[in-house]
């Protein structure tokens, strides 16, 4: 018994490092280095330029993308659902322009404003998640342009007739509806200038990145909660968490509903850098990039790290600031670049998923594969005894 003991605890001695296993668990990352390394002198930016740009990127987009922590903890997948919390940021973001509410007062009351209505989508958007387990992340990406439609009747025909909207200077020439473009310059940065300080010709948003090391600090105190390790229970397996006698529905509801809340803060901070509000289209695509961007940084279907956010947020855009200039300088033409990383940004999200899924059935397969062979060992024991 003791020598087929030891022969069945030698294979288990796999866990070492492996350079294969190492290429293969971050195939995402080292592809967009490789790239960025090609694409960065051929572009023939200065690093100061470079830095800048990739710092006012960092502060623009990371709170959005640590929203999408909090659904992966909860085996709820990529949550491609957070561009309702971004509309819910964009109304309230309306509502201040049109009080002439400036400044961080003006974010604080939009994000204020944002809250219940971020709340009753991600309520809205977590049960009918959990109708469809198991097919969260395309029912989240559905659910998002079902719930478009409902904000372009709302800012499109609501705003301005039924809704009071006193000035005409962000309303469409009807008399109604929003406008297409609602300017923000009154509130044009006024986060990232709060503490900014300038070394060697690189602003650092100084106020932005407390905000986001808070954010940071407390998702990490949110893991170590007991909603917080319902969570990761939930995310493990559910009927384990069912058993133990956690709300799983509930739980996995909550999830998506800080998940909502927070992309709508982050919407708010992403439109305060950028200076103005594109009412039907800024939040159309902020899901996938941010959601591409995650992936970037090595990332997947059910695990990621605040880590993960950062690199992903540093390499994605500085593929995004890099691209259309090496591929003016390569081709000719810098719509070749626009297009690549249009085409990338899509692309990584489809290796990434392809990835999770074959690892999946991998992992299905040498479960078997070990539930097999220990069925035979003891079947041997059996004999033997």
């Amino acid at each position: 018994m003791s020598a087929n003991n030891k022969q069945s605890a030698a294979p288990q001695k796999k866990g070492g490092f492996s350079l294969k296993n190492l290429i293969l668990d971050n195939t995402v990352p080292i592809m967009f280095i490789v790239i960025c390394a090609i694409c960065i002198p051929v572009s023939g930016f200065s690093p100061s330029y470079l830095i800048n740009e990739i710092m006012t990127r960092l502060g623009r987009n990371s709170f959005l993308i640590l929203s999408l922590l909090i659904p992966i903890m909860a085996g709820m997948g990529l949550n491609f659902g957070m561009t309702l919390g971004a509309m819910a940021g964009e109304i309230g973001l309306i509502f201040v322009s049109d009080w002439q509410i400036w400044g961080i007062p003006g974010m604080i009351l939009a994000m204020i404003i944002s809250i219940p209505i971020s709340v009753a989508l991600g309520v809205l958007c977590g049960k009918i998640l959990n109708q469809a387990k198991g097919r969260e992340m395309v029912t989240s990406y559905i659910m998002s342009y079902f719930i478009n439609g409902i904000y372009q009747l709302v800012v499109l025909y609501l705003m301005g007739s039924v809704i009071p909207i006193i000035h005409s200077s962000i309303k469409l020439p009807r008399g109604y509806g929003i406008r297409n473009t609602v300017s923000l310059l009154q509130m044009r940065q006024k986060l990232d200038e709060l503490l900014a300080v300038n070394i060697k010709g690189v602003r650092i948003p100084v106020a932005t990145l407390i905000v986001i090391a808070l954010m940071c600090l407390l998702i990490v105190w949110f893991r170590r909660t007991k909603l917080g390790q319902d969570m990761r229970a939930v995310g493990q397996d559910m009927q384990v968490a069912e058993d133990a006698g956690i709300n799983v529905e509930r739980t996995r509801i909550i999830s998506i509903v800080i998940s909502t809340v927070l992309a709508g803060f982050g919407m708010i901070i992403y439109l305060q850098n950028m200076g103005n509000l594109s009412t039907y289209s800024s939040h159309s695509q902020i899901g996938m990039f941010c959601i591409a961007a995650l992936l970037v940084g090595g990332a997947s279907v059910d695990h990621a790290s605040i880590g993960n956010v950062f690199l992903g947020v540093i390499l994605f855009h500085t593929m995004f600031i890099v691209a259309p200039k090496a591929g003016a300088v390569i081709t000719g033409d810098s719509m070749i670049g626009e297009y690549f990383r249009v085409f990338v940004s899509y692309a990584v999200i489809t290796i990434a998923l392809v990835m999770y899924e074959t690892k999946k059935r991998k992992k299905k397969s040498q479960a078997a594969e070990q539930l097999q062979a220990d069925q035979q060992a003891a079947g041997a024991d059996g004999k033997g005894a």
